[in-house]
């Protein structure tokens, strides 16, 4: 396959996985995209009004994005937001507990109810993930789910709401990942806020 061959195989595929996006609840209904993304900023309003916190887990590059995103929720959305991502709170919960624990420990003890907790993994099979998810229901928390690759994965099953890219590229999924909890911010701001974000850096 040639450089040319492959682009285009490559925008072809992203695009099939962008229009196969599905949400699905708790119960494993399927929602609409649009219908899933009003509730959750409706939620997101109720935490930043009862002044709750979405805390956001991941590893890897689903990691970063949670990082990336956690500042702009507050910095631009008003909400109090956090990534467990120092790396001195992962190395020493790693070492003294373990790695699975690694975010379910730090929920333990920073989870309130009311809170909301965003799960992001492109197999929806990461351990550490699941238990997070897990101890955040524990501590009746939100948890609103991104997941990839197999749609049986068992992510899947833990949110109110759970995006799932139907793609086996890690790239892919995270992109996607990336590009959901930026639509469901933007849509808080653009939306409630007043905030045009289509054009809100565009030089006057």
């Amino acid at each position: 396959m040639t450089i040319q061959e492959f682009t285009k195989k490559y925008f072809t595929s992203f695009d099939e996985a962008v229009n196969q996006i599905t949400v699905t609840d708790s119960a494993q209904n399927k929602i609409g995209f649009a219908e899933a993304v009003e509730t959750i900023v409706s939620m997101l309003k109720k935490v930043q009004l009862q002044n709750k916190k979405l805390m956001m887990v991941g590893n890897g590059g689903s990691a970063s994005i949670c990082s990336h995103m956690a500042v702009d929720y507050w910095k631009n959305g008003n909400i109090k937001s956090t990534a467990f991502n120092d790396s001195s709170l992962l190395t020493t919960v790693s070492n003294d507990y373990s790695f699975a624990e690694v975010f379910s420990k730090t929920i333990e003890m920073f989870g309130e109810e009311g809170d909301m907790l965003y799960c992001i993994s492109s197999s929806g099979k990461s351990v550490n993930i699941l238990n997070a998810a897990n101890e955040a229901l524990k501590k009746k928390c939100n948890v609103i789910t991104f997941s990839g690759f197999s749609g049986d994965n068992p992510l899947r099953k833990k949110g109110i709401f759970n995006f799932h890219v139907p793609a086996f590229s890690y790239g892919y999924c995270e992109i996607l990942h990336l590009f959901i909890i930026h639509a469901i911010l933007d849509a808080k701001m653009y939306c409630d806020d007043g905030v045009d974000i289509f054009n809100a850096n565009q030089k006057k």
